[in-house]
């Protein structure tokens, strides 16, 4: 049964004396690069220091310019986005994004593309990678930024979660994981948005979400694991409130659960318009903030920021200990140190802003006319990795007959808009936000500008162009005599639908960020109907961000195959023609439920605002997606895990080995005595210092550490009015033990089919104890021959066998519960052939 809440957040200045925050030390082989970032901090003055905490608002990239130091020849640290690739420049790649990775279920394709995507990060000049993305986790199927990010099953979202840091940190570029936490829709998660730009409801503060303890850790903490333990470098904290208190001024989330808990080394940053407070985002475990970040009901923002001058006068007056300061901007360079950026790491050579070669160093003021984009060509061979990515996620939902894949056909019609080209180019509309053509990613924050985009048109009829092939096509969705000419002579029907979604800053249709609906977009339905009338092998295929409902023709006789091929990015016709025909076999599987109508999921978007500030109240426990479905025996129209192959694959022979691993024993984590740990030698703070220097001339809107000329400050307040109870964090990524491998799952898997194919070999487990009947806790993808049987074998952790135990605050194994463990290893969540159990006895 389910607990109660046990987060207890904190109201602000009220109770600043109940902070404390870890101070961490540097654990593992984070020591080394702790050691060099004190050795840096402590010879920095204070408005050196301060710099490095604020970005200032205008510069070559929207994040440059964070700590600029020239008396000691540090040119400053500089961030950017996305998950898909480098945003706001050229000659960078357009990567698939999480979904794509998450439906191909391939731990070495996530690690490969997320090394390309940091690669090309880092030749650009940039230190920090604003992704990979694991919030939302993807409570709801329609929530906007669901493609952005992997899962909604924890398992599978944090192995993704920890590949993709991996692979991008082994490239040198420092992985930033977002947003953190309880992030899931883009209705009302900004005053700005709502109130005024979108002329929404009026609310006072952004959504706040309630979540028992257990869900929690359960569900939305688990990932972040993965990615901690992985050595993860930043933390976005998220635009919503969890138990009405901003996540980036929480210091339960930030300091007690992200620090303290995972024992978080790097440091915690904001989203543009998160941050809300000056002081109490900083003791809360807030370390830097994004450009120019002040209110959030602000339009524009630069200029003034929440720290910047008021962090200086905040130390200053003892509003924050100085010691705090000094934390913040170790756990920033220690991130810098340790993915190694001292040592010749590239000079920033775009300007974001701008992809013109000449334009202002400093565009908001109008100032440093130069050369800003060196239109450095950073791509490589990476197109390859992308448009396998592409192909290896595609997943088969229907194929009767054998339809795919093609052989010759001798007549092809291509119906839909999604096929082709649009008119206004690939980057023709505001971050991707249009549906116009073919959809290869969604919309916001999260996009990048496409060097080129592979329509499916254009790639199949290259491809049929050497089979000999007619094609014949329709790209208007509304061409209902045209659609009928042309299906009715086709020997096969390729029907391209699609959907879209995004974040909430800009809208399509009405659809603000989040989808009001899990249908096609443009009478996709009704297309694939009337094609099906006059073509009996119609295949259709869909690009969306997520389910789409298929029931109006999903069992049509004449719809005989059916491809869903996510946002596959600037390869994406490439992808499908390899998948078409047959070049590589289909080996994605679902990442979430396909229902058989939208009443069928548990959990869907607030629209309507339930008060000034909306309220969201988790109530569904640990019960989404296929959890859900599985507790209230919904059939689902594809389960779970669901993909099919041009082969066929039998499972056989399960065995379950115990591992003597060494018993669990509790992290140390108990709580320092000291009330101001300095990290450097106490200096005497004159306010006189800090001001405005006569010699530096101002630009409009840069944020500048000084305090003005004219102002005073009361010294007798210059020592520390807080008191704040520092604590020890525990290990990276929490208790070492959670990762022990107590057991091994081994079972043989045979390819009895006529062609090579990949098969997403599925573990799940019974945990009892009011946990789903259902949970994945392991998957591996062979390569089988045909006709040939590997041994697969899954490795069991602590963690995965354990659930969160509320009143001890702590993991605990089910079997140290008396309950037995039901083990289940199949090709999909509902597709389990063999069955074993750990017994209590183990």
């Amino acid at each position: 049964m389910l607990l109660l809440l046990f987060l207890i957040l904190l109201s602000p200045l009220a109770q600043a004396d109940s902070y404390h925050p870890p101070i961490s030390s540097g654990y593992g082989n984070w020591s080394t690069a702790y050691e060099k970032a004190r050795h840096f901090v402590c010879g920095l003055t204070l408005t050196e220091k301060v710099n490095l905490t604020t970005a200032v608002g205008t510069g070559q990239t929207l994040g440059y310019t964070l700590g600029i130091i020239p008396r000691l020849n540090f040119r400053g640290i500089s961030n950017d986005d996305s998950p898909t690739g480098v945003r706001g420049t050229d000659y960078s790649s357009a990567f698939a994004p999480g979904l794509n990775l998450a439906m191909s279920w391939d731990r070495n394709l996530i690690y490969a593309q997320s090394y390309a995507n940091g690669a090309e990060h880092k030749a650009k000049g940039i230190n920090v990678a604003l992704a990979p993305v694991s919030g939302p986790l993807g409570r709801s199927p329609e929530g906007g930024r669901n493609w952005e990010a992997f899962s909604p099953d924890p398992y599978l979202s944090g192995i993704a979660f920890g590949e993709a840091v991996s692979g991008m940190q082994a490239s040198g570029a420092a992985a930033v994981g977002k947003h953190f936490i309880l992030y899931e829709q883009e209705h009302f998660r900004e005053v700005v948005e709502w109130n005024e730009w979108l002329a929404g409801p009026n609310i006072t503060e952004p959504y706040s979400v309630t979540c028992d303890d257990r869900t929690f850790h359960e569900l939305y903490l688990f990932p972040w694991y993965d990615a901690v333990h992985r050595g993860m470098a930043g933390v976005m904290c998220s635009y919503n409130q969890v138990n009405n208190t901003q996540v980036c001024q929480n210091d339960h989330l930030l300091n007690e659960v992200l620090k303290g808990e995972l024992g978080f080394q790097g440091f915690v940053t904001s989203d543009d318009g998160s941050q809300h407070s000056g002081i109490d985002s900083a003791l809360a475990g807030m370390d830097q903030t994004s450009p120019g970040e002040t209110s959030p009901n602000g339009v524009d923002g630069f200029g003034e920021s929440f720290w910047g001058p008021n962090l200086t006068l905040s130390v200053l007056n003892g509003s924050i200990p100085e010691w705090r300061l000094d934390d913040m901007v170790t756990r920033i360079m220690a991130a810098y140190y340790y993915l190694d950026q001292d040592d010749n790491y590239p000079e920033l050579n775009f300007a974001s802003s701008s992809l013109e070669t000449y334009g202002y160093e400093y565009p908001k003021a109008d100032v440093d006319w130069q050369q800003v984009n060196y239109h450095v060509d950073v791509r490589k061979n990476h197109s390859q990795i992308i448009r396998s990515v592409g192909a290896n996620s595609a997943v088969l939902l229907k194929n009767t007959n054998n339809t795919l894949p093609l052989r010759r056909p001798k007549q092809i019609a291509i119906i839909g808009e999604d096929a082709g080209p649009s008119k206004y180019g690939p980057n023709g509309c505001e971050d991707r936000a249009c549906v116009d053509g073919t959809v290869a990613m969604g919309w916001g924050s999260g996009t990048t500008n496409f060097p080129y985009l592979v329509d499916p048109l254009s790639a199949i009829q290259r491809r049929a162009l050497e089979d000999g092939s007619v094609v014949q096509y329709v790209l208007d969705n509304w061409a209902i005599d045209q659609i009928g000419s042309v299906s009715s002579q086709a020997s096969v029907c390729l029907t391209f639908i699609n959907a879209d979604s995004g974040e909430g800053y800009l809208e399509i249709d009405k659809n603000y960020g989040d989808r009001n609906n899990l249908t096609a977009w443009k009478r996709g339905d009704e297309m694939v109907k009337q094609v099906a009338v006059n073509c009996t092998q119609t295949v259709v295929i869909i690009h969306a961000p997520g389910p789409i409902l298929m029931e109006e023709w999903i069992e049509n006789p004449n719809v005989t195959a059916v491809l869903f091929a996510g946002f596959p990015g600037q390869e994406s016709g490439n992808s499908l023609v390899d998948v078409l025909y047959g070049d590589v076999n289909p080996s994605g599987k679902l990442p979430w439920t396909v229902g058989k109508k939208r009443s069928d999921y548990s959990t869907d978007v607030l629209y309507e605002p339930n008060g000034l500030v909306p309220q969201l109240n988790f109530t569904e426990g640990l019960f989404i997606d296929y959890r859900h479905f599985d507790q209230s025996g919904i059939q689902p129209r594809f389960e779970f895990g669901y993909g099919l192959s041009y082969t066929n694959f039998s499972y056989h022979d399960i065995r379950i080995d115990e591992v003597l691993a060494p018993s669990a024993t509790p992290s140390s984590s108990a709580a320092s005595t000291a009330v101001n740990p300095s990290l450097c030698p106490s200096k005497s703070l004159n306010p006189s210092d800090y001001t405005f220097p006569a010699t530096i001339s101002s630009l409009t809107d840069y944020i500048y550490p000084y305090l003005a000329p004219s102002m005073t400050i009361t010294t007798s307040l210059a020592t520390p009015t807080v008191t704040i109870q520092p604590r020890t964090p525990s290990p990276q990524g929490g208790d070492p033990a959670l990762y022990d491998v107590l057991y091994k799952v081994k079972v043989k898997v045979q390819n009895t089919g006529s062609v090579a194919g990949q098969e997403v070999s599925q573990l799940y487990l019974d945990l009892g104890n009011g946990e789903p009947v259902r949970q994945l806790r392991g998957f591996q993808k062979p390569l089988l021959k045909p006709g040939q049987t590997k041994d697969v074998t899954f490795d069991l952790r602590r963690r995965d066998v354990s659930i969160w135990d509320v009143v001890s605050q702590k993991w605990v194994e089910v079997t140290d519960l008396g309950t037995k463990i039901g083990v289940y290893v199949g090709a999909s969540s509902r597709d389990l052939p063999l069955h074993d159990e750990i017994s209590v006895s183990s």
